[in-house]
């Protein structure tokens, strides 16, 4: 599947000897990953099809004129395809030539440079393990250090990420985003120095069934049981009666296997719990409560009249979603305006769902873990299986075509930003870029 890479801004860069290129931001996951000309990422294109060669997806092409408004904004969508399009590649994403290069780029951006470095990596009670890395030091070998000092059975570090997160006054904290196994988790803490967010070390799967997967491993158990904790204090399980007066019993007692199996009868135990955000469903003006889990987006929308609806939108029924860029308040990110739209079959009919959410990256990643995880564990020819047509009554099931355009749109761009510098490309020169 893409990536959620992006490239909602670019700007005129004037150099110390009066030259004038284009600097290309651009965002993974809705927050501001690294900075780059045309000019390197051609040359960084070349790079690839010299180790992967015919597989490289095509590189927007030269303009040998200068650059008009309507070219210098089609030049800016075509790079952005083109990101989407080689991150779908897990042996590209994998390769030292894509690492090396975001790496330099993420360091430059942030001017920062490679040396030793203390990074504090947070448990979900609160406690935080501190790692000697270097600045240049990508999320997958930081959670690899984290994995060891823990002593997590390395068989079981793929049911683990590194995460966003962020705290608010009251005790409130929020999942910003999964870090991409090629990012530096030291630079993005950085990047959004200004407002007070972690790295976390958290499960990442969408099935809580995968539980039972970790359960011989007493490090991946102390991980499960503090995430539950942590859910049940919050209040983001939603325990039926009883349920909750048992689990404070469970867990007065030393066996956190049975708490574990205890919780996982409670609903909405391991969803990805959103902030508050708008909706549009059943109609326009509604707010809602958002978890995301076990191939559904559980919802308790609260409709203009202030009754309370309770709805569950199955993964099998939703055909294809979009992420829209609204507008944005920060370079970072944090403030930005997204929202997540998603075609679904409700009663007979298809019909779009949107979700106002500054989460609609993390929501899209939830949506994508869970096809793949259905896709991994089915034992179905997922091609042989479709969607029903409206009217028609037929059994839904996840299928490889599922994985479709889950791609970001820019609606509009940022109020507040210098226009000239953001919007006139006229006298720039291709060798410039």
């Amino acid at each position: 599947m893409k990536m959620h890479f992006s490239i909602p801004f670019s700007e005129n860069v004037l150099e110390k000897f009066g030259g004038r290129y284009v600097l290309y931001s651009v965002y993974l996951e809705g927050f501001l990953f690294c900075k780059v000309r045309y000019s390197q990422l051609h040359q960084w294109d070349e790079w690839l099809r010299r180790v992967f060669g015919r597989g490289v997806p095509s590189f927007p092409p030269k303009f040998y004129l200068a650059m008009t408004k309507p070219m210098a904004d089609e030049r800016r969508a075509q790079l952005e395809q083109y990101l989407q399009n080689v991150s779908s590649d897990p042996s590209v994403t994998n390769s030292e030539v894509f690492i090396s290069f975001f790496r330099k780029l993420q360091l430059d951006t942030f001017k920062i440079q490679t040396q030793q470095a203390f990074l504090d990596v947070y448990l979900a009670d609160g406690r935080h393990l501190r790692v000697n890395i270097q600045t240049s030091d990508t999320a997958e070998r930081v959670l690899e250090v984290v994995s060891y000092k823990f002593e997590l059975s390395r068989e079981l570090l793929g049911y683990f990420s590194l995460f966003l997160i962020q705290d608010h006054n009251g005790g409130e904290l929020s999942v910003l985003k999964k870090l991409a196994e090629f990012e530096l988790p030291y630079v993005s803490l950085q990047s959004v120095k200004e407002s007070p967010c972690k790295i976390a070390v958290r499960k990442w799967y969408m099935d809580p069934s995968l539980d039972k997967m970790l359960m011989d491993c007493s490090a991946s158990v102390n991980l499960l049981y503090t995430q539950a904790l942590q859910e049940m204090e919050k209040k983001w399980i939603t325990p039926a009666a009883g349920q909750m007066q048992k689990l404070q019993m469970q867990q007065k007692a030393p066996d956190k296997i049975k708490f574990l199996e205890l919780i996982q009868e409670v609903r909405h135990y391991g969803y990805m719990q959103l902030d508050p955000c708008s909706c549009d469903y059943p109609e326009v003006g509604c707010t809602a409560a958002v978890h995301v889990g076990n191939n559904e987006i559980s919802c308790c929308i609260k409709l203009p009249s202030n009754q309370i609806k309770e709805v569950n939108f199955k993964i099998n029924r939703v055909r294809c979603w979009q992420v829209t860029f609204l507008g944005s308040l920060s370079d970072q990110g944090l403030d930005q305006v997204l929202e997540l739209r998603f075609e679904y079959h409700d009663f007979d009919t298809w019909r779009w769902i949107v979700f106002n959410t500054k989460q609609a990256f993390l929501l899209s990643s939830c949506l994508k873990k869970m096809i793949t995880e259905q896709l991994t564990t089915t034992k179905s020819d997922p091609e042989r299986t479709e969607l029903p047509e409206p009217g028609k009554a037929k059994k839904q099931s996840i299928h490889a075509n599922q994985i479709f355009h889950s791609g970001f749109m820019l609606r509009k761009r940022l109020s507040g930003r210098p226009n000239e510098d953001d919007c006139v490309f006229e006298k720039i020169r291709e060798e410039d870029l």
